[in-house]
């Protein structure tokens, strides 16, 4: 398996150089019933956007790829087996992998998955994020109310996809969505 930390060291300053800030890298086996293939899932964002256009993608996948393939021409192969790389924005229903996600996104309802139990031994949470505080995270949980926990307790988190969110959540840029069209109507 890869060693995200390590992919992530390499990945970050990538993403920088283009002016992104990271906010998730994984490496999974398939994501259909019978693919074997392996994926290595970068999600970036302009932080003042909070997203990627195409073209911020192919250049964050070229720069990642070159610098992959230069450390594996020193010896160090990152990742042994055959596998996928997709370059992407998080989305709207985004997923919340950093601190600073909580603070931005309060208010907005999100699906959280804890590796230690709360509230009568929950490990999934709904609701409304309230924030977070130090390193503990609060959520107004739609079964149990206002539930606190740790941080580094959080297995997975992401926003739910609401009218709410929608509404605060700045257009997409649609720049060059014209041409594409064009170009494959021919």
């Amino acid at each position: 398996m890869a060693d995200i930390a390590r992919l992530t060291q390499v990945i970050e300053p990538e993403a920088k150089a283009l002016g992104f800030d990271l906010v998730r890298v994984r490496y999974y086996k398939g994501g259909e019933i019978g693919d074997e293939e392996h994926t290595l899932q970068v999600m970036a964002e302009r932080p003042e956007t909070g997203q990627l256009v195409i073209e911020d993608c192919a250049a964050l996948s070229h720069r990642i790829s070159d610098a992959l393939d230069a450390l594996e021409d020193q010896g160090e192969v990152l990742i042994d087996e055959a596998y996928r790389l997709e370059v992407s924005s998080p989305g709207i229903d985004r997923p919340l992998t950093r601190a600073r996600d909580y603070a931005q996104w309060a208010g907005h309802e999100a699906r959280i998955q804890l590796a230690n139990p709360v509230e009568g031994n929950r490990k999934s949470l709904q609701g409304d994020l309230t924030g977070i505080e130090g390193e503990v995270v609060t959520l107004a949980d739609k079964k149990s109310g206002p539930v606190s926990f740790p941080l580094a307790d959080i297995v997975s988190a992401k926003l739910v996809l609401t009218d709410r969110l929608i509404a605060a959540t700045r257009p997409l840029d649609t720049s060059g969505a014209d041409e594409i069209l064009e170009e494959q109507e021919d």
